[in-house]
């Protein structure tokens, strides 16, 4: 409904000025009512008074005064041209993928392994975006590689999510950094401007090397290309490696600070089914874009909805008094 559209401004604020007159109005009505009170004391026959004048007609005319005020602060607001803002199906699109594919990712703790829920809710999530989105795919492991550039055939990216396999090392910063030059090999839609881009970074780890993450996530945040990030797991995983049991619990904290960087929203899974619902919610991030929208046909409906039954009301106590 347009009235669930949050407001936002008005396109003409110099007109409300005309609303200042509906103060003076709501004055003038009660200083004519409280004059007629005051008169009508002097009558002493409140028997006849109450035939002239029954009690019913004192609430209908200020129910019909007070729609009539009603009525002109809709249309006043309306003569403003009131702005909402919308959010409507986004045309196009690139968003990047990166799965973190390093060897914390074989642990068990999410069934049959982090890797592997986290490849089956990932190819959920491809094949769910509008068929115009371009998806590109990063593995986030010790040496991070653009897997698959920005490509409009989600199937690709799906074949492409399946052949992953786990790697050495854990660098977060440099896979933003592939991220980031998968973004810049997005085709231009119309030739002349880039399709909004974001980067979903999934990890159950902390950074092991390479570049800074939180530097790198202040290089999105200059290229206004926003990271959500989910962090994996639960704090009990564990991995065997080399004879040795090696604790591979989240890194939250830093997952947070790289979504708060570059406005994205950060997300905690330590399951498939949570893993599910945060794709999903990330979803309808990406797959809307708010837009300003005029709603001045509403404000002037809502005004003629009010007339309209100030009118009735006001026939109605014309009938009582013939």
């Amino acid at each position: 409904m347009i009235l669930s559209i949050p407001f936002y401004g008005f396109e003409a604020a110099s007109r409300l000025w005309l609303l200042l007159i509906i103060p003076a109005l709501i004055v003038a009505y009660i200083l004519i009512v409280r004059h007629r009170a005051t008169t009508g004391m002097r009558y002493t026959n409140t028997t006849v008074l109450g035939q002239v004048l029954p009690k019913q007609s004192q609430w209908l005319r200020h129910v019909i005064v007070s729609l009539s005020v009603l009525s002109m602060l809709a249309l006043g607001v309306a003569w403003a041209r009131p702005v909402g803002m919308e959010r409507v199906p986004q045309e196009r699109a690139t968003v990047v993928l990166v799965i973190d594919i390093s060897w914390s990712m074989t642990a068990t703790d999410v069934s049959p392994t982090r890797l592997d829920a986290a490849k089956t809710a990932a190819i959920d999530f491809v094949r769910a975006l509008p068929t115009g989105y371009n998806v590109a795919l990063v593995s986030l492991s010790g040496n991070p590689a653009v897997r698959l550039p920005p490509v409009t055939d989600h199937e690709s990216v799906v074949r492409a999510i399946q052949a992953l396999a786990p790697q050495d090392s854990s660098a977060i910063g440099d896979s933003i950094m592939a991220a980031l030059v998968a973004v810049s090999l997005a085709p231009k839609g119309d030739g002349t401007s880039a399709a909004p881009a974001m980067i979903v970074l999934l990890s159950d780890g902390g950074n092991t090397n390479g570049q800074a993450p939180l530097q790198m996530a202040q290089e999105a945040a200059d290229q206004k290309v926003p990271i959500y990030t989910i962090a994996f797991g639960t704090d009990n995983g564990y991995v065997d490696l080399d004879g040795q049991r090696n604790p591979v619990p989240p890194d939250h904290a830093l997952m947070d600070q790289i979504a708060s960087i570059t406005s994205g929203v950060s997300f905690q899974a330590d399951n498939l089914g949570q893993l599910d619902t945060a794709y999903k919610r990330i979803h309808s991030e990406v797959g809307y874009v708010s837009v300003k929208k005029e709603i001045t046909a509403t404000a002037a409906g809502l005004g003629l909805i009010f007339a309209f039954v100030a009118a009735v009301g006001a026939v109605m106590l014309g009938v009582k008094f013939r």
